[in-house]
C-alpha cells in the first residue's frame, strides 16, 4: 500500500478548493511548476487521475472529488487540533455533541441545548441537524452524546438507547397581522377554508393535526408543506399562510415572527424527548439540558418518565 504524502495532498486540495493550479500557488506561495510537478507525484502514488483538463482549465475527476472530501474532512480537523492546542479556553472545554431532529422547531431546540452552554466545567457545542434515523444510527456508535426529538425511540430500530421524556406543549394557531384581518369569523372557524402551512411528513404532531381538522370539520387551504419550521415560521410571517408552533414558545414566536395568536388547540400536542445511551443520566451536560428544559420550558418536574429503553 502507497504512503500518504501530506504536503502533496494539501497542495492538491488546495487546487481542487482555489479552482487552478496559478490560484493555488498564490495561496502557498510556490510556484504553479512545483505545484503541479507535485500534484503528478500524487497522482503516481495513489496510481489514480485526480484531475482532467477541460478547456484551459483542471476539472476534478470521479476520484478526485472523492479524494477532495477526505482531504477537506483531514484539514478541517487539523485546523481544530491547532485552534485546541493554542485557544486555552478550548483546550479545557470538552465537546458536547447534540443531534437535533429536523422535526424540532429551531426555536425549542435552542431553548432546550442552551443551559449546557452555562456549566461550571464548560462544554465545546458540537449541533448536528438531520432526521432522526441517521440521528439515532450516529448515536449508536457514540458519534453523538445526545438526540432532542419529537418522538420516543422507535420501536423498529436496531438500536440500543433510552427515551426521556422532556415535556410536552399544546398549539397555538398564528398568522401574519393582515391575514389575520382578513379571516372572517371567530377560532376555530375561521380555519375552515384558510390558507394553511402544514408540517412536513417527518413532523409528530401532523397525524394528530390533520385528525383534528377532521374532527371539527374543518377543511383549510393547504397551500405549503415543510419540514423545517424556521421556513414554515418565514413563510408564515410573508402571510403566505396560516401556522401552529408550541404554546409554550407563543410569546417568542409572537415576536421573533412578527406574527398574532389566532387560538389555541389544546386537543393536540407537540412533545420532546432527550434519547441518550444512557438509563440513568449521569454527562452534566446532558442533565443540565433534560433538568433545565422539564423545569423551564415546559413547567414539569425535573425527574419527568422514566427513561423508555429500546435495545
Amino acid at each position: 500500500m502507497p504512503s500518504l504524502n501530506f504536503k502533496h495532498l494539501r497542495y492538491f486540495w488546495m487546487v481542487a478548493k482555489t479552482g487552478s493550479i496559478a490560484s493555488a500557488s498564490q495561496r502557498l506561495h510556490l510556484t504553479p511548476q512545483s505545484i503541479s510537478g507535485q500534484l503528478g507525484e500524487l497522482e503516481t502514488s495513489l496510481g489514480v487521475e485526480l484531475f482532467r483538463r477541460v478547456g484551459r482549465g483542471l476539472e476534478l475527476t470521479d476520484m478526485g472529488r472523492r479524494i477532495f472530501s477526505y482531504a477537506d474532512e483531514i484539514f478541517a480537523l487539523g485546523n481544530e487540533l491547532l485552534e485546541v492546542a493554542v485557544d486555552q479556553a478550548a483546550r479545557k472545554s470538552a465537546p458536547f455533541r447534540v443531534g437535533i431532529a429536523g422535526s424540532v422547531p429551531k426555536s425549542v431546540a435552542y431553548r432546550v441545548v442552551e443551559p449546557a452552554l452555562h456549566l461550571a466545567e464548560p462544554v465545546r457545542l458540537i449541533c448536528r441537524e438531520d432526521r432522526l434515523e441517521p440521528l439515532l444510527a450516529e448515536l449508536a456508535v457514540h458519534h453523538l452524546d445526545l438526540v432532542i426529538a419529537d418522538r420516543p425511540m422507535p420501536t423498529h430500530l436496531n438500536v440500543r438507547g433510552y427515551s426521556h421524556f422532556l415535556g410536552e406543549s399544546d398549539l397555538t394557531v398564528f398568522a401574519a397581522p393582515e391575514l389575520a384581518q382578513s379571516l372572517p369569523g371567530t377560532f376555530p372557524a375561521l380555519l375552515d377554508r384558510a390558507p394553511f402551512l402544514l408540517p412536513g411528513e417527518d413532523v409528530a404532531l401532523r397525524p394528530d393535526l390533520m385528525r383534528w381538522f377532521e374532527a371539527q370539520r374543518l377543511y383549510p387551504r393547504i397551500v405549503g408543506e415543510f419540514e423545517d419550521s424556521a421556513l414554515l415560521k418565514a413563510f408564515g410571517q410573508a402571510g403566505a399562510g396560516l401556522f401552529v408552533a408550541p404554546t409554550a414558545i407563543a410569546e417568542y414566536v409572537s415576536q421573533q415572527y412578527a406574527v398574532q395568536a389566532v387560538g389555541r388547540i389544546e386537543a393536540v400536542t407537540e412533545q420532546l424527548y432527550a434519547i441518550t445511551t444512557e438509563r440513568r443520566l449521569l454527562h452534566p451536560a446532558i442533565v443540565a439540558v433534560v433538568q433545565a428544559t422539564q423545569r423551564e420550558l415546559f413547567g414539569k418536574p425535573a425527574l419527568g418518565r422514566a427513561g423508555d429503553r429500546r435495545e
